[in-house]
């Protein structure tokens, strides 16, 4: 004979790996906003930016994107001072990250 399935302890268990996905998905995203310097916006600049990029319609533009994204996590580009050259919004971005290199010292 067969054991009857536990539907319920099932179900929760899919509850609580749903959860920590979400989770982990919202820490890998305020990662990536601290990651990219990104945090040095506001939040109305930061929400504006991507509102901005979800409903463009450009579709070069957002391979541009994603190339950028690509070159960022493949390790290219580690820092905001190699973008600095080639995009005006550069500069403010690496001087917010200028603070934690130097906090990172004193600390140490």
């Amino acid at each position: 004979m067969r054991k009857p399935r536990d539907y319920d302890s099932e179900l929760k268990a899919l509850e609580l790996k749903a959860r920590q996905l979400k989770s982990r998905r919202q820490s890998q995203l305020g990662e990536l906003v601290i990651a990219t310097g990104a945090d040095a916006l506001t939040s109305e600049e930061l929400a504006g930016a991507l509102l901005a990029a979800v409903t463009t319609h450009d579709h070069a533009m957002k391979e541009a994107w994603r190339k950028r994204g690509a070159g960022f996590f493949s390790g290219g580009r580690p820092g905001a001072g190699d973008s600095a050259g080639r995009e005006p919004g550069g500069a403010a971005s690496g001087a917010g990250s200028t603070p934690p290199p130097s906090s990172e010292p004193g600390a140490a």
